[in-house]
């Protein structure tokens, strides 16, 4: 083989693994991030039951709040 063959074939090489070893190296950081996107999505879903849980005990404090003043205005009005 001449030099200049010898030369290419290595190029070659050299260019073959460093395609391979960047879309490896692409893929475990792809994964890695789609894995933090599901994390992400599974704290924001418990943000947002967390704050339902809230909003509805809000509701209910305020239903039991007029309630209260329901009734005192029916005892206020049958006097």
């Amino acid at each position: 083989m001449s030099i200049a063959s010898k030369v290419t074939l290595g190029a070659a090489c050299c260019t073959t693994l460093g395609i391979v070893g960047y879309v490896h190296l692409k893929q475990n950081i792809d994964r890695a991030r789609l894995h933090e996107g599901v994390i992400k999505d599974v704290e924001r879903q418990q943000r947002r039951k967390a704050e339902n849980l809230y909003v509805l005990q809000q509701q209910a404090d305020l239903t039991k709040q007029l309630r209260k003043e329901q009734q005192a205005v029916g005892e206020k009005s049958q006097v």
